[in-house]
């Protein structure tokens, strides 16, 4: 069992209520008035220690979430010698890490393993699709607070976390530094409320990430269903293959539950919300910069540095080619283009599309959907993506991290095609770049990867480690709305040092 390495304790220059101007929740563009209007900035200060080497070794992120959750068993936790019920059918393959075999899904990730660190024993107690508590602070979570963005109990975002303390050290940017793709979460499935997960919570949804939208065609149509029939899918799927002329740009419409934004071409009308709050921004001195902050917000929507960054058409055919001309593929390049540019963080989900249930949740034809719907874009967009950093001399201060909710169950269920269901009791998860050793494997699971055997970790430790990186102390505190500090990850939540180079 390996230990944490301990550093002393230091509490980070906390905000105060005397921090804030409370304008309520009011937001434009990603732009809240209560950072506009802050009079303090609340840089966060490197832990000392063993672990301040590392810290703020990666200069920008880009996270891979995949919604639904991968089986460890058929990614990177492979159990050959199971029982047939539990290790399955598909088999393991060497990978250029010694002793690190994959699965034979994944040929062109298991030619970089060699650059990434696996964590074979994340483990948490809530095996439910806990977007929100994989990546945010929240310390415990249920099914009505997943499918509820608005429960008051929710804690923001890791990038918008990383955002709202990057504009208080720096000031508001010229670029967007907290961007999701393909496409607003969950606003591509069927039959099912919103899901909880990337909001900027009690910072206000001024801090939710800027979300761009999928301008393209699938090229492959798919059926899909799920409860016996009763609710299903068939057309092109964007996932499996797209069109060519396939990019992205920002959303012209939010379908975000809690943030309603007028079309582009009607963003003039957004002033006259400001308008009724005018007169108390008068009142204060931040108050006379507040129509520069307009324009620079404006500027955003509107700039061609933007466009062009999420334009994945001006890429060489053999690059785009690289990643897999898929929805996923194109957004982890454009995910590249936009932290090439000025991004500080990108997130490319791999969202459910036509139905709930869908992505990388296999209760049913978990072999089929595996074989045919999720590994093949998977593999190219990963192992692109990794191999495109590192020819740009990237890779080292790009910080990549690949995770997801959960893992799922061990032994296979009776459903057609096979089916694992929700498993958190251990599970994997893949970091690279950015001040992540290389070529390394740390925790185990058991002889059925259904336990932890060795180094348990909790998610929370994992986004320690991430804000670590990022130059961010993990101890640091974010004042909720009524004026409290929240810490960025529970208390008592330590960096992984076996993560780091």
């Amino acid at each position: 069992m390996l230990r944490i390495l301990s550093s002393p304790k230091r509490l980070c220059t906390g905000l105060t209520r005397r921090d804030f101007l409370n304008v309520g929740g009011t937001g434009l563009c990603g732009l809240g008035l209560s950072d506009l209007l802050a009079a303090q900035s609340s840089a966060a200060t490197a832990p000392e220690g063993d672990l301040s080497a590392s810290f703020g070794k990666a200069k920008r992120c880009i996270i891979l979430f995949l919604y639904g959750s991968p089986s460890q068993l058929e990614t990177f936790d492979m159990k050959p010698k199971a029982p047939l019920e539990i290790r399955g059918t598909m088999k393991p393959i060497a990978s250029s890490l010694p002793g690190l075999d994959v699965c034979e899904g994944l040929p062109e990730m298991a030619k970089v393993m060699d650059r990434t660190t696996v964590v074979r024993s994340v483990t948490h107690a809530y095996p439910i699709h806990g977007v929100a508590y994989a990546m945010t602070g929240i310390p415990a979570i249920n099914v009505a607070m997943e499918l509820n963005p608005r429960d008051p109990g929710h804690q923001p975002w890791f990038g918008s976390v990383v955002e709202y303390l990057d504009r208080k050290r720096r000031g508001l940017h010229e670029f967007p530094q907290n961007v999701a793709l393909p496409f607003p979460f969950s606003s591509q499935r069927s039959d099912q409320p919103f899901r909880a997960g990337p909001y900027g919570a009690f910072l206000g949804s001024a801090n939710n990430p800027l979300w761009t939208e999928f301008i393209g065609e699938g090229t492959k149509t798919i059926t899909k269903s799920r409860a016996a029939g009763e609710f299903s899918f068939t057309g092109p799927e964007p996932y499996l293959g797209c069109t060519q002329d396939s990019h992205f740009r920002i959303a012209s419409t939010s379908k975000l539950p809690d943030f309603t934004l007028d079309r582009l071409n009607r963003r003039r009308s957004l002033l006259q919300q400001f308008d009724q709050s005018r007169q108390f921004l008068e009142q204060s001195r931040a108050g006379n910069s507040l129509s520069k902050f307009q324009q620079m917000a404006f500027s955003l929507l509107s700039s061609p540095k933007v466009a062009e960054a999420l334009d994945v058409r001006r890429e060489p055919q053999s690059t785009r080619e690289l990643y897999g001309m898929t929805l996923y593929g194109q957004g982890c390049l454009a995910a590249r283009r936009m932290i090439e540019a000025g991004t500080k963080l990108a997130t490319v989900f791999w969202d459910e599309y036509g139905l709930a249930g869908d992505a990388w949740d296999t209760h049913v034809g978990h072999y089929p959907r595996m074989k045919d719907q999720l590994m093949p874009g998977f593999d190219k967009a990963y192992s692109g993506l990794i191999l495109d950093l590192e020819r740009r001399g990237m890779l080292d201060d790009t910080l990549v991290v690949c995770l997801s909710e959960h893992g799922r169950t061990p032994k296979l269920n009776n459903a057609e095609g096979g089916g694992r269901d929700h498993w958190a009791r251990a599970y994997s998860a893949l970091f690279a770049g950015g001040g992540i050793a290389r070529g390394r494997v740390v925790g185990a699971s058991d002889k059925h990867a259904s336990d932890v055997a060795e180094r348990p970790i909790s998610p929370k430790a994992l986004l320690a480690t991430m804000y670590h990186l990022l130059g961010i102390d993990p101890e640091a505190r974010l004042p909720d709305t009524s004026g409290r500090t929240v810490p960025l990850v529970p208390e008592g939540t330590e960096v992984i040092p076996e993560l780091l180079a």
